[in-house]
Order: C-alpha cells, then sequence, then structure tokens
C-alpha cells in the first residue's frame, strides 16, 4: 500500500485524475437517479383470489378456501400460507422462502389450483398472481356538496386526464362506488304477461350483447357484419325487447320490469372536510420520479378549471413530503459539517489543508452515488438517512491523514516526501478504522425476508461511501497536500491575527493534553488491570441498564398526537 500512496502522491496527473472521474460520474449519475419515497420491494408471496359472489364468509372458506390450501400446502418453495375468507371471495396468500424462484413456484400453484375441479358452478375463475407492493405518491381529492354521479364523474375525468400525462403512469379511483344496473320485477308483471324470471333473465342474456356477424364478399370489397345491441345504460336496457305479442307489438323490459341505473350496494363511502368525496390514488412505477410525480399533480390540481359548481381537487397524502424534509436535512447537515471541519481545520492546522481534506465529503457521497444505479439502489428515505449516518465518519480518515502530514511538516519533512511518509505511517490504521465500520455495517445485507430488502439500502450505501472515502484520503490528499507549506511570518494584518489566534488555541491544547490527558493516560497504562476492570464494570452496568428494564426497548418510540 505504501508504494502506491507514494506513486500517487508523486503522479498529480494521475491523482487529480481520479478525483476528477469520482467528481464526474457522480455529478453524472446524480440527475438520473431513481426517486422515490420507500425502496420498491417484491414480499415474495403469491396470492389466489377465487370470487364467488353471493357467499357468505362461511362459505367461502369452505368452498374456496380449504380446498386451495389442501392443494399447496406439500409445496417445499412455501414458508407459509395465511388465508382470509370473506363475503363474496376468497384470498389464500403463500409466503415463500428467501431467495426463491417466485415465478417457478407462481406457475406450480397455478397449476394446482386449476386442476380443482370441485370449486362451486357460481364461483369466478382463480386470480393467480406475485404480490407486489404499489408505491402510492399522493392522492387527490375530488369533494363537494355534490350528488354521487357527479362526484364519480368527475373523479375518472381527473384519473383519465392524470393519467394522460407523460409524467405519470398509474392512477386509480378509489372511494367510489361501483356502478351497477338493476333489474327488478315483481311477481304480479311476470304473471300478467305469462312470463317466469328466468325467461326475463334469458332475453336480457340475448339481446345485450354484441356479435360479429361474418363478412360478405362483394364488388366493391369485403364488408364485415356485426350485432351492435350491447346495453349500458338503464333506458337502453328498458328498451331491451322480451316477446313478441299475437298481435306484432314487441313487449319492452321496461313494461315488466323496474330498471334503477346506480350504484352497487356496498359499505363504501368517503367524505372529506365533511363532504362527500372520491379519492383519485397517483402510484410511482419503474423508474420514476416521485417528487416530479408530485409536482406534476399539484400542477394539475392548481390549473384545473372545468370544474361543475361547488366541487373541488384538493391533493392529500403527500407521501413525498417525507423524501422532500429528508433530502433537505441531508443538505443542511451536510453543508453544517462542511463548515464545521474547515473551521476546526482552519483553526488547528493550516487554511489550505483545511480545504483540501474539507473537499473529502462531496467526493465521498459522489462516489456512493455513481455505484448507486449498479447497486440498484435509488433516492429514499433509507438511502438518505444512511448517508446522514455516514455523514459524521466520511471525514475521519481525511482527518487522520492530514494532521499526520501537517506533523511531519512541522517536524522538518515538507513537500513531498512529507505528504507520502505522513499518509503512509497512518494507513495501516486508517483502512482498518473503514473495515471495522464496514464490519458493522455487512451483516444488515445478510438479513433475510422482505426486511432483508428493506435494510440492505443502507450498508450499500454506507460501505461504498466509506470506499471512496478511503480512496481519496490515502490516493489524492496526500498529492495535494504535498504543496502545503508552514505559515511563515506574514505582513498581512488579517494572517497575523488569525497565527495569532492558531498559536492561542494551540497552546490551549498543549496545556489540556499536558495537565489532563498525559496523566490520566499514564495512570491508566500504570494501572491497565484496574483499567480493564472499570471497562468491564460499566458494560455489565450498560447490559444491566437494559435487562432490567430501566432502559425500555421499542422498535419504534412511542409518539403523543398534539
Amino acid at each position: 500500500m505504501g508504494r502506491i500512496i507514494a506513486w500517487f502522491a508523486s503522479n498529480g496527473v494521475a491523482a487529480n485524475l481520479l478525483m476528477v472521474l469520482i467528481l464526474a460520474l457522480g455529478i453524472g449519475t446524480l440527475f438520473g437517479i431513481e426517486q422515490e419515497v420507500f425502496p420498491e420491494i417484491s414480499p415474495d408471496a403469491v396470492s389466489i383470489a377465487v370470487p364467488y359472489p353471493g357467499a357468505a364468509p362461511a362459505e367461502v372458506e369452505e368452498a374456496i378456501v380449504i380446498r386451495i390450501e389442501e392443494k399447496i400446502q406439500d409445496l417445499e418453495d412455501i414458508k407459509e400460507i395465511n388465508s382470509v375468507a370473506a363475503e363474496n371471495v376468497g384470498t389464500v396468500v403463500a409466503e415463500l422462502y428467501p431467495r426463491r424462484d417466485i415465478q417457478k413456484v407462481l406457475n406450480e400453484i397455478k397449476t394446482r389450483v386449476d386442476a380443482i375441479d370441485t370449486f362451486p358452478e357460481e364461483a369466478e375463475e382463480p386470480i393467480i398472481e406475485e404480490v407486489l407492493i404499489r408505491r402510492q405518491v399522493i392522492n387527490v381529492a375530488v369533494s363537494g356538496p355534490s350528488d354521487e354521479h357527479t362526484l364519480k364523474r368527475v373523479g375518472q375525468r381527473v384519473r383519465d386526464e392524470l393519467a394522460a400525462l407523460p409524467e405519470i403512469t398509474q392512477v386509480d379511483l378509489v372511494a367510489a362506488r361501483p356502478y351497477e344496473i338493476s333489474i327488478e320485477v315483481s311477481e304480479e308483471a311476470l304473471r300478467r304477461w305469462g312470463l317466469t324470471f328466468r325467461q326475463v333473465a334469458d332475453a336480457v342474456r340475448r339481446s345485450s350483447l354484441n356479435l360479429p356477424g361474418g363478412s360478405i364478399e362483394t364488388v366493391g370489397g369485403e364488408i364485415l357484419l356485426r350485432t351492435d345491441n350491447q346495453a349500458y345504460h338503464g333506458e337502453e336496457f328498458e328498451r331491451l325487447p322480451l316477446l313478441t305479442l299475437a298481435d306484432g307489438t314487441r313487449l319492452l323490459l321496461g313494461d315488466v320490469a323496474t330498471v334503477v341505473d346506480g350504484f352497487a350496494e356496498t359499505d363504501q363511502s368517503a367524505r372529506f372536510d365533511g363532504e362527500p368525496a372520491v379519492l383519485v390514488q397517483v402510484f410511482r412505477v419503474g423508474d420514476q420520479s416521485a417528487i416530479e410525480i408530485s409536482d406534476r399533480v399539484k400542477q394539475y390540481v392548481a390549473s384545473e378549471t372545468r370544474l361543475p359548481e361547488g366541487i373541488r381537487l384538493t391533493t392529500w397524502q403527500d407521501d413525498t413530503l417525507v423524501l422532500r424534509s429528508r433530502l433537505d436535512l441531508l443538505i443542511r447537515n451536510g453543508r453544517a459539517g462542511l463548515i464545521l471541519v474547515f473551521v476546526v481545520l482552519a483553526l488547528l492546522l493550516r487554511l489550505k489543508l483545511a480545504g483540501w481534506v474539507s473537499i473529502g465529503i462531496p467526493i465521498s457521497f459522489l462516489g456512493a452515488i455513481a455505484l448507486m444505479p449498479v447497486l440498484d439502489v435509488s433516492i429514499n428515505v433509507l438511502s438518505l438517512f444512511a448517508f446522514i449516518v455516514v455523514l459524521g465518519i466520511v471525514v475521519d480518515d481525511a482527518i487522520v491523514v492530514g494532521e499526520n502530514i501537517y506533523s511531519q511538516f512541522q517536524r522538518g519533512t515538507t513537500g513531498l516526501e512529507g505528504a507520502v511518509r505522513g499518509a503512509q505511517e497512518v494507513s495501516t490504521p486508517v483502512i482498518f478504522a473503514v473495515l471495522t465500520t464496514v464490519a458493522a455495517f455487512a451483516p444488515l445485507l445478510a438479513v433475510p425476508g422482505t426486511l432483508g430488502k428493506i435494510m440492505r439500502v443502507v450498508p450499500l450505501i454506507v460501505i461504498p461511501t466509506l470506499a471512496f472515502s478511503l480512496v481519496e484520503s490515502l490516493l489524492v490528499l496526500p498529492h495535494h497536500l504535498s504543496h502545503v507549506k508552514l505559515d511563515k511570518p506574514s505582513r498581512s494584518a488579517w494572517r497575523q491575527r488569525w497565527q495569532q489566534l492558531q498559536q492561542r488555541i494551540a497552546a490551549g491544547l498543549d496545556w489540556l493534553i499536558a495537565r489532563s490527558y498525559r496523566p490520566t493516560l499514564g495512570w491508566a497504562i500504570d494501572n491497565r488491570y484496574l483499567s480493564l476492570a472499570i471497562g468491564v464494570a460499566v458494560l455489565l452496568i450498560s447490559f444491566s441498564l437494559v435487562a432490567g428494564g430501566w432502559i425500555r426497548f421499542n422498535f419504534l418510540p412511542p409518539v403523543e398526537a398534539d
């Protein structure tokens, strides 16, 4: 390692080229990194849903859920099966062991479920799919003192217009009851016309449909024939013919039944600020930017003026607020850390040395950013948290190297020789200091399951940042510090005052070391067994505070709402 340090220190072109390459790759990658609120993960699970209209939960459990569980329970890749029997639908979720081929398991489950021939006739086709967690970005509330039809119509238009924007792909309308056309036939009407309920149902099924009718070859070309009689609205259903009477007139559905064009009878409803509402949910997919999606939705809401009287659009549950606040916190902490490092080093060492050491922070961060796409890491609340964590330790090795090089200069070994010797002397402890930190974060890469997929983001940011900090401090920094010269008495008034301030701070530190640190260190060395016993005692007391319940352990701290 010493030869590599010496080579880079004496070859300024190589050291500067390495620094510029890291900066260029980091800046070039920064603007293309995927931005999301939370890292998108797959929970390694397969969902099997079977709709069973009109069935109670007990019937769904017996006829749907139990039969699916019995069919797939012996698959070796399945870790756990969770089932829910609800009204009208049964859902079975098969959780897989980590690192299994989910597509292979999905095909096996599909083959077995499709082989079940004892489902009730009224049950619909099974829906088998991989469980994916969709990441919501922002909601738009469509609210106002209006009827349900108007709210849903406006909500559908807002959904379609948002989905048509180039920045947005996935938009859903929720909290709105589905449309339903119900046909109510009384016994009296059936007896009066000599009909049965099945005849009415068959007539509706036969008349309300679109059918291809083939084609006819003509001299002018081919003519395609089709019957276009699908009914979509209540008035159209009322005009459907049931039968032809003896006098040639037709009996229509509206003559014997009441057609209600409304909504399904469900418990679903929503209110926003005390008024009826429907919600439009906007999601992020692929490499789309959550912040860009949020900004575009807010622009749409602010510019939308084609609304019925009393209806308004309001953005709600903007999850990017968390991402923005975390990003702002990182920028503020990074700026404060950079200033503090520069000021402290400038007071104790040299202005130029402080500047080059401080540059290690952006170089390390941009180096880690350059690797984020390669490591499949996005800008999200966890990766920003990891940057905040590593911010306090990223410049430690550069400070150690820079201070030791400055010590060499003070001893009389200046220039290139002093820079190389100073970096080589501390290269081993600096490398091991970084390796110990890496060893503390590396186990998070081995955490299994869904939690492991989430926690892996932290070491994938911390470890590269520390690695680039090590590269910068041992390969780039020595060359730059080799040109630093010791301060000489200056005629400039402000430089004289600055040198006097540095001398006072140095004298204060020397006094503190001589009067406090050195005697304490000497006593600890002379009484090494007693010092060891004190350390072990403090460790045991710390463990006992946790084991005895004096320090509580919570996954998340309890928060009281104001």
